[in-house]
């Protein structure tokens, strides 16, 4: 009778594990489909108020839709949705209210060291569950590379009236110096888990 029902509990722990196991990895599949279409709809609407000004007035009216648009684009990527919040960050800022957290500093690193190890940054991530004040978040990052349409106001030769309009408006400025395919930054969606 015992040998029977230790056959029958590990017959039920073998059956439970690979389900355990598929719902773990679908509940992983649906928050990193879910962030990269939080990263990508961001870039979209970030890129367009950026086009659009450089349309517009060349690079000082890119800086003036990067500064007035930007936060308020991003901020409504945010509210969007009840408990996940949607951001830009970097190590090296422009814009002060985008500082990263311990957790985006450690994937921003991350991030560095892959790209340094040759690593292409096309479909570089950096994601985790992780608790916070008795809570749990799934935490994602996408990367951002510098392309060459960054290097009018973030690259190493950016003219002296774009930076003194970047300084005036960002003076604490530290995004300029890149060069097309260094990392920019990354996009980042925390959201809470119920």
């Amino acid at each position: 009778m015992c040998v029977k029902k230790t056959i029958l509990i590990l017959t039920a722990l073998l059956i439970f594990i690979p389900i355990t196991n598929l719902s773990a990895n679908t509940f992983a599949q649906e928050n990193l489909e879910e962030s990269r279409a939080l990263s990508k709809g961001l870039f979209s609407k970030l890129k367009h108020a950026l086009v659009t000004g450089m349309k517009e007035g060349g690079p000082t009216a890119a800086i003036a839709a990067c500064s007035q648009k930007a936060q308020a684009i991003t901020d409504r990527a945010s509210n969007a949705r009840k408990g996940i919040k949607v951001r830009r960050t970097s190590l090296r800022l422009r814009n002060q209210k985008n500082a990263p957290d311990a957790w985006e500093i450690k994937g921003l690193e991350q991030f560095e060291a892959r790209v340094a190890a040759g690593e292409s940054m096309k479909d570089m991530e950096y994601f985790s569950v992780v608790g916070s004040n008795g809570n749990k978040q799934f935490r994602y990052m996408k990367a951002i590379p510098a392309s060459k349409p960054c290097m009018v106001c973030h690259g190493e030769l950016v003219s002296l009236d774009v930076l003194k309009l970047i300084r005036a408006i960002y003076p604490l400025e530290q995004a300029t110096g890149f060069k097309p395919g260094d990392l920019r930054g990354a996009f980042s969606v925390t959201k809470n888990i119920d």
